[in-house]
């Protein structure tokens, strides 16, 4: 909720999702840390899948899986949000606490679209990795063109 200029996107806060909630936060994070023990204890897994095929015959639902599905279940299913900088987001995290952040998201951002590859080099920028993100890119352009060369001959 850092990023003033996309609060207008969270769709989380009106009609459907507000009425759902009541008063519940909606949970934008899909990192999660789960408590195996208690998750199989309280069968959380059985209350999870029963709630997806439920939800599954509509197709206007579960849009956003890693997150819709949690969220809507948090009535059945306690889940909590890690703090911002667990998951920085730049659709709805300020640039200002980037510097905190464990891990960075390349989340699409709803005011312009924008290819991962792009964002990658634009957001996450440094001594990060030895090689650049375009010769990563080139990396797996080559083994997939290689893979795809190497079905071919199998046929």
């Amino acid at each position: 909720d850092s990023r003033e200029e996309t609060l207008g996107y969270q769709f989380w806060r009106t009609g459907f999702w507000k009425s759902h909630l009541a008063g519940k936060p909606y949970h934008i994070s899909a990192l999660y840390v789960v408590d195996l023990e208690r998750f199989r204890r309280e069968l959380v897994g059985d209350k999870l899948r029963s709630i997806y095929q439920q939800l599954s015959a509509d197709p206007n639902s579960l849009a956003n899986l890693d997150q819709d599905l949690p969220n809507y279940a948090q009535h059945d299913v306690r889940i909590f949000s890690l703090p911002q900088k667990w998951l920085w987001c730049e659709s709805w995290c300020s640039d200002e606490t980037k510097a905190e952040a464990m891990t960075i998201d390349l989340c699409n951002n709803p005011e312009h679209k924008e290819a991962k590859i792009s964002m990658a080099k634009r957001i996450i920028s440094g001594d990060l990795f030895e090689e650049s993100w375009e010769e990563l890119d080139e990396m797996v352009r080559n083994y997939d063109d290689e893979f795809s060369q190497f079905e071919l001959t199998k046929l």
